[in-house]
Order: C-alpha cells, then structure tokens, then sequence
C-alpha cells in the first residue's frame, strides 16, 4: 500500500480486531463482537452476523451500511469517522498506540516518573528516548504529535 493511498475498510478493522482487546488476553472473536454488538442494539432488533464481520475483515464484503460502521465502531471503542475518514483513522490509531503502549508496565513506569517534569526536562527526556530507540533500530513514531501533546 503506497502512503497516499487510504485504508481499507478490511484493514482499518483488522487493525482493531489485532489492537483493541483487554489486556489480559487475545483479540476478541467473531462471534464476541457480533454477540456484544446484538447487546447493544437491544430493542433495535439490528445486528451483526460474526459471519459478516469476518467478510469485513477479510475483504470479502466490501460495502458496510451504516449501522454495521456505527456498531463496529461503537463495539472497538473508536468514533465511526475511523472508517471513513483517513485523517480520522490516523489519530484513532495514533491513540490506540499511545494506549497499547501504556499497558506495558515499563512504559508506564517511565511516564509516571516523568510526571511534574520541567518542559524544558521533558524535552530532553524525549531527546533520550528517540535516541535510545534509534540506536536499538527501532523507528521514530510520530504518534504522540499526531496526538498534539503538546496542549
């Protein structure tokens, strides 16, 4: 995929079904979402199939209506702008990383340490990092600025 070049749908839930799960576990099912989603939607009498969800996610259904979105979306936790909207995506995904990255106990250990830091100590603990990373051939992400941290 060239980087002008938007999503798909089947990508974009991939991505959700691989990163948004409990902790403690795995990625959700098929059927999990599709059970979740039916709770949901109690007295709307609308659902999705775990069948349909994994067209969706394969690519073998390409076409989603509406409630499907919503419901994935609300199910995954992400606005449904996630799925149609590339600048959506992209910060969604930026925030699904900062989280994802938070559950490891080190990582957490180090944000907490930082907290009550300087501006200017910020700066040069985040210096440290990219540093670090770079030299154990790890990429730069620029996901916290997606996040505008900054604020």
């Amino acid at each position: 995929m060239e980087d002008d070049e938007s999503p798909s749908f089947a990508q974009l839930l991939d991505h959700l079904f691989r990163e948004v799960h409990p902790p403690s576990r795995g990625p959700y099912t098929y059927a999990e979402v599709a059970e979740g989603i039916r709770k949901a939607s109690t007295g709307e009498g609308r659902g999705v199939t775990a069948s349909a969800i994994q067209q969706l996610r394969t690519g073998a259904k390409r076409n989603p209506t509406r409630h499907t979105i919503k419901a994935l979306a609300d199910f995954f936790g992400v606005p449904a702008g996630y799925f149609v909207d590339s600048a959506a995506a992209e910060r969604t995904k930026a925030e699904i990383g900062l989280l994802a990255a938070m559950r490891d106990q080190d990582v957490r250990k180090v944000a907490l340490r930082a907290n009550g830091l300087s501006v200017d100590s910020l700066k040069m603990l985040s210096t440290v990092i990219e540093q670090a990373r770079r030299l154990e051939g790890l990429t730069t992400d620029d996901s916290a600025q997606d996040l505008n941290l900054d604020d």
